[in-house]
């Protein structure tokens, strides 16, 4: 019987490790803890140093909590919490906080109309995150001018738009300014100067439009 010797070239190695979303998930968490140390430290203007004095904990053990670098104890937690005088959950809040992410298969995204919207302007919402802590509202479009489109220079709105080229040629004017926009171009502006299609020069035309703007505009 011949026996084939294995040969470090004819082993299959993983493609993925099996504990790297749960170090991804630890790294995050010691993130969001030393962000907040820091955070309740500068805030209450207390130096490394007097933080070390009060804590008993090293300036280089205070150092790493503060920059993500290592995983602090519960003991270790509960003894910064009582020095800067917060929860100890206060230095969890960020990690705990609920993060949104809208998915929209191809073809599924909303056929609506946004004020001033022309013949032959389809726009199809793929998704909407508003009501966040940051504040900002944020809408992304798909933007599909056919044959029939009509051309409109004159759109404004509150925000800031950024505009990616998908297919097509489109002359697009933002205030004194006519840019060329084909494939791959992007343009990122201010809203609430005059904008939008001034000459189609290729249809079909479709270009993804993400829009921001303080929640309370």
């Amino acid at each position: 019987m011949n026996i084939e010797k294995i040969t470090p070239d004819m082993v299959v190695k993983l493609t993925q490790d099996p504990h790297r979303i749960t170090g991804m998930r630890e790294k995050i968490l010691e993130v969001a803890i030393g962000r907040e140390v820091r955070a309740f430290r500068l805030r209450q203007e207390v130096t490394v140093t007097e933080l070390a004095n009060l804590t008993g904990l090293s300036i280089g053990m205070l150092s790493k909590i503060e920059n993500g670098n290592t995983s602090p104890s519960l003991k270790t937690l509960q003894t910064l919490a009582n020095a800067l005088s917060v929860p100890l959950s206060a230095f969890l809040r960020r990690f705990e906080e609920h993060r949104a992410a809208v998915y929209t298969k191809n073809g599924e995204g909303v056929e609506t109309e946004r004020a001033g919207t022309r013949a032959g302007h389809q726009y199809n919402l793929l998704g909407h995150i508003g009501a966040n802590t940051s504040g900002v509202i944020v809408e992304p479009y798909l933007i599909t001018l056919s044959t029939m489109a009509d051309v409109f220079p004159t759109f404004q709105h509150g925000g800031i738009e950024t505009i990616y080229m998908l297919e097509g040629e489109v002359d697009y004017r933002h205030g004194d300014e006519v840019y060329t926009l084909t494939a791959g171009d992007t343009l990122f502006f201010d809203a609430d100067s005059p904008h939008g299609p001034e000459r189609l020069v290729q249809l079909p035309a479709r270009y993804l439009s993400i829009i921001s703007y303080p929640q309370n505009s």
